[in-house]
């Protein structure tokens, strides 16, 4: 098994933040897949986010302000 690492996006009311995790890539059917870790840390991060806790969501990942655009 090997692993690459990916930036995943999460979303939550007005912010969103970038997380850098690990794949494990795997020669069957279900791979690349998470780590028990990664999905942690993308957990803690949407909880962050949610709570509106930007200090702990940015020692994770790195956090943006999301501004609707009127058309």
């Amino acid at each position: 098994m090997n692993t690459s690492r990916t930036t995943k996006l999460i979303h939550e009311g007005q912010y969103a933040a970038e997380v850098d995790i690990e794949l494990i890539q795997d020669d069957g059917a279900w791979g690349p897949y998470l780590s028990v870790e990664a999905t942690k840390k993308l957990e803690e991060v949407r909880a962050a986010l949610k709570r509106g806790d930007l200090k702990a969501a940015a020692r994770l990942g790195r956090v943006y302000s999301l501004t609707p655009v009127a058309v």
